[in-house]
């Protein structure tokens, strides 16, 4: 992979985790609105909106780059509709972005895999 691989890789890493506290501030928003008088959820749900589209357009651009087969890419897709799933999806991308950072460092330096 090279750095434009690590930096889709980082674009999507760093909203998934936003998404997922969003995702599940809305559910508790949800909860409330039903509860109490709280309504906060117009204001969440275009929040959590924003950041969704977001985790699909760095998804789709990651895919792109990454080359990930059909499942790798529906397994990060999953994680976006999860209300955990983006921290899951976080830890996952890192270690990716990781291994992506150091290939392209050892080509770059011409260190050669044998």
């Amino acid at each position: 992979m090279d750095l434009k691989t690590a930096s889709a890789l980082r674009r999507l890493r760093l909203v998934s985790a936003p998404e997922a506290v969003s995702f599940l501030v809305l559910l508790v928003c949800s909860v409330l609105k039903r509860t109490t008088d709280f309504d906060a959820v117009p204001v969440m749900g275009a929040i959590h909106g924003i950041l969704f589209i977001g985790y699909v357009l760095f998804w789709a651009d990651a895919w792109n780059r990454a080359k990930w087969p059909l499942p790798t890419a529906a397994w990060y897709f999953l994680m976006s509709v999860l209300p955990t799933g983006g921290f899951f999806a976080e830890r996952r991308l890192r270690r990716e972005q990781d291994a992506a950072v150091i290939a392209a460092r050892a080509r770059r330096e011409g260190v050669v895999n044998t």
